[in-house]
């Protein structure tokens, strides 16, 4: 397996594990949202400590690299607080469909800033992706406008800390990058979560962990997704997840499939599976070139 195709397979995991912790978040709804973020983000802590501790790494990372990392931690937890927002706030399809634009700031911002070059099947991939986002959540648009401005800036910071990822990529161990998230993301929620703590019911305290299992299962593929192939070819992956959240949807929560969601769903697939055929004829042909 090449470096590519286990960034990517990390990418699909990343997306199975997220989806399956929003079915717990969904079923844990009584508890507060900043207090499941905090429970998550700690959870992440104690066991990326643990393991780096073992290792004997490095906690938080090197002093030169602390503007970057503590980058990644703002921006991926501005991102975790204003998807919360304007889901409050708005029409979950409008957000859903908004938040859903981050790998193509990714992608941008990987071009930009890591000088990564852009493959051509890039660009219908996306194109193909966002097609079929827009068809899986239909969404509506009649929300209020402040929170669907607050949904886009979800998508861009979030962008802007995978992008981050990326950058760490033979810098920084992978755990270690988690570690400052989870830290700076656990710290700044206490604030919010004292406002409003609820004591969890043995139920709730179980899927409370269960949030923090996947979100750092999620957490970890991500981290590595980005650190195995360029930001700029598997971003594209992180659609995948609208599959998942359909398939756990209907299994779980009852939710029923609509038609327009498998088109969607089809279309988000399609364009994993064209980016994924496009990298491999590629490697193949450098492969033959640096053999003659």
């Amino acid at each position: 397996m090449t470096q590519r195709q286990k960034g990517a397979l990390y990418m699909i995991l990343s997306a199975l594990c997220f989806a399956s912790m929003q079915v717990v978040v969904r079923l844990s709804r009584e508890i507060p949202t900043m207090e499941q973020i905090f429970m998550r983000n700690s959870f992440v802590l104690i066991v990326s400590a643990i393991i780096i501790l073992r290792k004997k790494g490095s906690l938080f990372g090197p002093a030169k690299y602390q503007p970057y990392l503590f980058g990644r931690s703002f921006f991926g937890f501005l991102g975790l607080i204003t998807l919360f927002y304007a889901s409050s706030h708005a029409a979950q399809g409008d957000v859903t469909i908004l938040n859903k634009t981050s790998p193509i700031w990714v992608t941008i911002l990987a071009v930009i800033f890591m000088k990564e070059k852009l493959p051509k099947i890039q660009i219908p991939a996306l194109a193909l992706s966002m097609v079929g986002a827009f068809i899986v959540f239909r969404p509506s648009f009649e929300s209020n406008p402040f929170p669907l401005v607050v949904a886009f800036l979800s998508a861009v910071t979030s962008g802007v800390a995978y992008t981050f990822l990326s950058f760490f990529k033979g810098k920084v161990d992978g755990l270690t990058v988690m570690m400052h998230f989870s830290t700076f993301s656990a710290i700044a929620s206490i604030p919010f979560m004292l406002k409003d703590f609820v004591v969890p019911s043995f139920k709730q305290a179980v899927l409370l962990l269960l949030i923090g299992v996947f979100g750092s299962l999620g957490q970890a593929f991500i981290t590595y997704a980005y650190r195995f192939a360029p930001a700029s070819e598997i971003s594209i992956y992180n659609y995948s997840g609208i599959i998942f959240s359909m398939i756990l949807g209907f299994f779980i929560l009852g939710e029923p499939v609509k038609f327009t969601s498998v088109i969607g769903g089809a279309l988000v697939a399609a364009a994993s599976v064209m980016v994924y055929v496009y990298n491999n004829r590629s490697n193949k042909r450098a492969g033959g070139e640096t053999t003659k």
